[in-house]
Formats: structure tokens, sequence, C-alpha cells
């Protein structure tokens, strides 16, 4: 990464979330960069920047959800768009890092997406990466750039912890989130519970086993992201059969695909909190879903970057 000071910065917004971007941009009192990113007919990606960027530090913000790959693109290509613009230092900020599932190989002869992704961004141009709950931590060292991983877990305990619960028990979904419901325990100081679970072929999973007590329990299931909603709701439905008082449930990546809405709406789940990291359609929301902003979160993140300041500080 280049070793200089900067003057000014800019922010920029690919499609897939521009909300996010300019809820970002108004908490550092900077306007959006000019920019816009269209397809040609045959639906190959355009992007033109209309205003200056040369030696400014810029930071573009855009999630790489669905659809995945039009979202990834579009970055690659504005990250492209600045290095020939001769931009200063170029921050990708992705709030939600797709792929990132694919980090290792399950099985011979897959691939690892998440590592491959990585290379795009840097032989794209990116100095620096800004990033979300990463589904695998160790995702971060398949960069040879810094990376600055976001913890989105504070903003839903501190929305829980205000309803002052009492009989509070943390449940994590399947073994996999374990270490993320044992951080959440020790911010209510209650105890934990695992779903013990076995998942027959993808996006499927079925419920085995309860590991602790959640009877009368207002128990908060926490995971990093909800895709199909299968895991969470069968958790859900199993712990409140159980004997659990209320079910609750947090994460912080809303992927919901496929199915998940009417199981999410179906489920014994009673208020369900999630970040807005990826864009919620009107389509997907429901009177049980609760959306946090992580704005203020990246702002802060962004400001510290560009004044050289400690990231790390923000979790203190």
């Amino acid at each position: 990464m280049k070793n200089c000071s900067y003057s000014d910065f800019k922010i920029f917004a690919g499609n897939s979330h521009p909300a996010l971007a300019e809820a970002i941009a108004q908490q550092l009192g900077k306007p959006l960069g000019k920019a816009t990113v269209t397809k040609f007919s045959d639906g190959e990606i355009s992007v033109s920047i209309w205003e200056t960027v040369r030696g400014r530090d810029v930071y573009i913000i855009q999630s790489t959800n669905d659809p995945v790959n039009d979202n990834l693109m579009e970055l690659l290509i504005m990250i492209d768009a600045m290095k020939r613009a001769s931009a200063g230092r170029i921050n990708a900020v992705i709030p939600y890092y797709g792929y990132a599932r694919q980090d290792r190989k399950a099985k011979a002869r897959d691939p690892i997406s998440a590592k491959l992704v990585a290379n795009l961004l840097q032989a794209a141009g990116a100095d620096r990466v800004l990033t979300m709950d990463l589904h695998a931590n160790q995702i971060q060292g398949y960069f040879d750039i810094p990376v600055d991983h976001l913890v989105g877990q504070p903003i839903v305990a501190k929305y829980f912890k205000d309803k002052n619960m009492e009989n509070v028990c943390v449940v994590s979904p399947d073994h996999g989130s374990v270490t993320r419901a044992r951080t959440l325990a020790e911010y209510f100081n209650c105890p934990i519970a695992i779903v013990d679970k076995r998942r027959p072929e993808p996006n499927k999973s079925e419920i085995m086993n309860i590991i602790g007590d959640i009877k009368d329990k207002n128990c908060i299931i926490i995971d990093d992201m909800i895709d199909t909603a299968g895991t969470i709701t069968n958790a859900a439905n199993a712990i409140k059969e159980m004997g659990a008082k209320a079910v609750y449930a947090g994460a912080t990546h809303a992927v919901l695909s496929g199915p998940a809405i009417q199981r999410i709406q179906d489920s014994a789940i009673e208020e369900l909190v999630l970040l807005n990291t990826i864009a919620l359609p009107e389509e997907k929301k429901l009177d049980k879903i609760t959306t946090l902003s992580v704005a203020p979160l990246f702002a802060e993140a962004i400001s510290r970057v560009f004044t050289n300041g400690e990231v790390s500080k923000i979790f203190e």
C-alpha cells in the first residue's frame, strides 16, 4: 500500500446498495461521488466517473450479494476506472463479501472461490479492503493488502441489551457459530446452548439435539448470515418446542434467498434483527424483521482509515 497522506477523500457507490452508501456519506458529511454504473445492450458493465479522483483517497461502497457476479464485476471495473484515473489510494468497502462460504476445499477438485475473489480485487487495483463479518476469518489472509474486518455483533447485542430481557440464553444454531454465541453470552453474562444438527445436503438441515438448558428462557439465536433460513428457523422451532419462553434471532447479513421469508414468517421467531449490509427489498420486509444500520460503524472506520487511526479502537 502507498505510504502517503491525503488531503481529502471521496466516496463512490455501485448499484448493490446505494442507500447504505448515501447513509455512510451523510455520516461523514460528504456527497456521494458522481459516477454512473450501467450496462450496454449486450450486458457488459459500463462505468463512468464524472469528477476528478487524481491523487485522492477513494472509497467504493459495494456489497457483492445477489446478483453476485454483476455486483462483483461492477466493483472490479470501478476499481480499475479509479486506478486509471490516478486515484491516490483505492479502498474497496464491501459490507457483504460474496463467495465467502467457498473458503476451503471441502472435497476433491473444489475451487477456493473466496481466494479467487481476493486475487481479482488486488489485480483490479484495490489498495485496501474494508468488510464486515466474513463467514471465515481466514479470508483476511487471502489478501496481500490490508483488510479491516469490522464486527456487526455489538450492534445486535446492544439492541437486545436495551430490551432488558431477563433469564436470557444465547443459542448457537450449529457448532460453527459457538464462538460467536459465546462472545454474545459474555456480553449478557448468561449461559449458551448449542443446536446439534446434521445437514444431509446443501441448504437443508435437520435438528438432532439441543445441548444446554433453554427451558423457560428468553433465547437469542445468533449467526453471521441467514440464507435460506432453514438452519435458524429449524433451531427456533426446536427450542420453542422444548420449552423456551420466547425465541429471538440476530444475524449480520440478510441474504434471504429461496424460501427464507416464508420460513421466517412461519417460524417460532418473535423478532429477527438484521443489519443492512445487504439491501432488503420491500417484498422481503416482515413485521417481525428489524433492520439496524451499519452506516455509523463504516463511517467511523473510513474516517480512521483516512486519518491513519486505529480501526480496532472502535470495538474497545
